[in-house]
């Protein structure tokens, strides 16, 4: 999530051990099935980042530390001005932490609850940047998985940002498939339900650009091309997709509804999916990305986000992030009361084996400052 303050200027002196003390906590902007999302401050330097938080246990629960895992992998190898960039990960007793670029314009998903009227120059202009986004990917063989608005974050000048990549998948070369069902019903293309299904042996790049064009199409009209909800049978979405019933607004200029067209093509080997085919197209015409300048620029008078996030961190979790630091004082201290009354070592440490134990060898530590640091020696 890029920020008020430019993550581009490293600091001279880094923190080798960054961790939760390392930043002060701002407010609470996000949240989604397996953590929240905070805005938060880092000490010594002042700079504004966004700093995801998975509780351990719930992770641990429903079997979503592969997941987490992969998210990390995946993001450490990835810098891109229209991705939300990773900065630095590290764990606690009771959460992983993944902090990265803070964007203050809000999510798209957002914006259409507050009914904005986007144009088609605005999106042309998400097109665009995400499309320069899905090449990059495909260049390290990234599938994302989950394009929708939710996931496509806006900065304070109206720029696109790709966020979320923890159902993302990472190929072992350019031209392997990805087997495993996964995203968010209403965007996943039909390569992905035909594998599902047993039709198909695999999908590939490709199906991010039917995520893609669903989600511009609901930018620009506030409901989705088909009605396909979660609780849809796979095979009943291919039926709609085969089915090929797509209404455009008769509003919508002649160029649009032909770059639509070629993006909702049910076999993904015929689908526009490449910034190279798009260019060729009338809707785009001689925009080049990072050139663009956004039409729909997002309020500087407001935080863009949802203000009872705020709301039910303070007055309903029953393990607020702000009162963290006491919380695992204390716990501390409790071991290390109990552990002295034991006169066996072994039977403390079964005691004190936790969920952190088990799986913080496998959480990556990462501090970017310091790769760039390195980087630049």
């Amino acid at each position: 999530m890029g920020q008020t303050k430019s993550t581009d200027e490293i600091p001279e002196v880094s923190d080798k051990n960054v961790n939760f003390n390392s930043f002060r906590i701002l407010r609470s902007i996000g949240k989604g099935s397996f953590g929240k999302v905070c805005m938060v401050q880092k000490n010594g330097d002042d700079r504004l980042f966004a700093m995801k938080y998975l509780n351990k246990a719930s992770c641990v629960e429903q079997d979503f530390v592969d997941n987490v895992e992969r998210e990390i992998s995946i993001l450490r190898t990835l810098k891109h001005d229209f991705i939300v960039n990773l900065w630095f990960t590290f764990q606690d007793e009771e959460d992983f932490f993944i902090v990265v670029d803070l964007l203050m314009g809000g999510d798209l998903r957002y914006h259409l609850s507050k009914h904005v009227a986007f144009s088609e120059d605005d999106a042309r202009l998400y097109l665009m940047e995400m499309a320069s986004v899905l090449d990059y990917l495909q260049r390290k063989c990234v599938i994302h998985r989950d394009i929708k608005p939710d996931n496509i974050l806006l900065d304070e000048k109206g720029h696109a940002h790709l966020t979320d990549f923890n159902v993302a998948v990472q190929l072992r070369s350019g031209d392997h498939l990805a087997t495993s069902y996964a995203g968010t019903k209403p965007y996943i293309a039909p390569d992905v339900c035909k594998t599902k299904l047993g039709d198909l042996s695999g999908y590939t790049y490709n199906v991010d650009w039917w995520s893609l064009a669903v989600t511009i199409y609901e930018v620009l009209r506030h409901k989705r091309p088909f009605k396909i909800s979660d609780d849809t049978p796979v095979r009943e979405c291919m039926e709609i997709y085969d089915d090929g019933k797509i209404s455009f607004s008769s509003a919508w200029s002649e160029p649009l509804t032909q770059l639509l067209l070629k993006l909702f093509v049910v076999n993904g080997k015929d689908r526009l999916s490449s910034m190279d085919e798009l260019k060729t197209l009338d809707f785009i015409g001689n925009a080049v990305v990072g050139e663009m300048q956004p039409v729909f620029v997002p309020s500087s008078k407001h935080l863009n986000y949802d203000p009872t996030y705020e709301l039910e961190e303070m007055m309903i979790e029953s393990k607020p992030l702000h009162k963290k630091k006491e919380r695992l004082r204390k716990r501390r201290e409790s071991k290390r009361r109990r552990s002295k009354r034991r006169t066996g070592n072994n039977g403390a440490a079964a005691e004190l084996s936790s969920v952190d134990d088990k799986f913080s060898d496998r959480f990556t530590t990462f501090n970017r400052d310091l790769d760039e640091s390195n980087e630049a020696e």
